[in-house]
């Protein structure tokens, strides 16, 4: 557990300052990490019916892995498809008294649907710190098999067998964090905790065992609570590329001649950064006028209004414009072109005081220079 943390943290400390983009469109993800098995409860039915055993099995630490395909709506939400595998092995089946010697392995394998939602807690993503890092939260549910994969338990004169599976309506929570290179933003790295219930009723079929006789026997297993710690990756299709750096301006060059340049405003509304639909016509036209013209640079630059401190207002303006920068790039304006700024609550379009939210000053401009 200590290593696990030890790794987290590490993922966690940012390379460069960044804001964390919230996620549009498609992504894929996976995650693998150790997997603990609360004991659950199984009661064995001999032939005929009659019970046998009932106890408790009880598992080593094991393994999880999961791969998920989803989708993100830009405003935090995101839904996804999962398919996950779960295996612990057997430590022994507790009856009342001592334990019995147990052996074999519990499989967890199935399909769940998830929805999660990226926190945008005010001041966490401009700290210098945890700078684009981003807490999510999520819940899900599905259908989950659950195998007894060579199980056995020894007691005299007879011992109970089973290699077969059985599938039970599943749900989960999910509590994460993810970061997102700075050089790579479609790229996030995750650290994950995650609860499982597999709800009980689950029926297997089995056999008694007197020496080389085998006669039928059923297994009715309960409610199994799974605890896991996920380390992964996840890539989002469809995030704006880091701005270029800015061109290194030559020495003893002559001074250019005044051009004309255009700019256009797209507005905001309050603490979002998710673009509405009058913005991206402003956008769309933007990126087809600059076909027109012969420009040097595409300037973004992203403002907010005076609610909220000025560190998370910095943040805020930044997202803003990279999200308009991204509109830009789909709409064909080549990314080296584009410079991407942010000014926080400075340069107040409409001056205000501090701590009033002014539509007109949440904004971004485009300038095609």
């Amino acid at each position: 557990m200590r290593r696990l943390l030890l790794a987290a943290t590490i993922l966690a400390l940012p390379m460069a300052a960044n804001a964390a983009q919230p996620i549009e469109g498609l992504y894929i993800g996976g995650a693998v990490g150790p997997n603990f098995m609360q004991s659950f409860r199984t009661n064995i039915y001999a032939h005929g019916g009659v019970p046998g055993r009932a106890g408790n099995i009880t598992g080593n630490t094991g393994f999880v892995g999961l791969g998920s395909v989803g989708w993100g709506f830009g405003n935090g939400l995101r839904a996804e498809l999962e398919g996950d595998f779960r295996t612990n092995g057997v430590r022994h089946f507790q009856t009342p008294g001592l334990p019995n010697a147990a052996s074999g392995s519990v499989r967890k394998y199935g399909v769940m649907a998830n929805v999660f939602y990226d926190v945008n807690i005010p001041y966490f993503s401009d700290l210098p710190v945890i700078s684009g890092m981003q807490p999510y939260v999520g819940a899900g549910a599905g259908y989950m098999w659950t195998g007894l994969h060579n199980f056995a338990v020894s007691s005299t004169p007879e011992a109970f067998v089973s290699d077969d599976s059985t599938g039970r309506f599943a749900w989960q929570v999910m509590f994460g964090l993810g970061y997102q290179i700075p050089s790579m933003p479609n790229l996030t790295l995750t650290a994950e905790y995650r609860f499982l219930d597999v709800t009980g009723g689950g029926h297997l079929n089995g056999a008694e065992r007197f020496g080389a006789t085998l006669v039928p026997a059923s297994f009715d297993v309960g409610s199994q609570h799974d605890h896991s710690i996920l380390l992964g990756l996840r890539w989002a299709f469809n995030v704006a590329p880091p701005p270029a750096p800015p061109a290194p301006t030559p020495v003893a060059a002559p001074t250019p001649a005044v051009q004309p340049s255009r700019s256009y405003l797209v507005f905001f509304d309050w603490d979002k950064a998710t673009l509405t639909s009058r913005a991206r016509q402003i956008i769309h036209e933007a990126a087809e006028n600059s076909t027109h013209v012969q420009y040097t640079q595409i300037e973004v630059n992203g403002y907010t209004d005076t609610s909220g401190t000025p560190q998370y207002n910095q943040g805020l303006s930044i997202r803003r414009a990279r999200a308009v920068a991204q509109e830009l790039v789909r709409d064909g304006v080549p990314q080296g072109a584009i410079s991407i700024q942010g000014f926080g609550e400075t340069h107040l379009l409409v001056p205000t005081g501090p701590n009033v939210r002014e539509p007109q000053n949440r904004r971004v401009e485009i300038i095609i220079r």
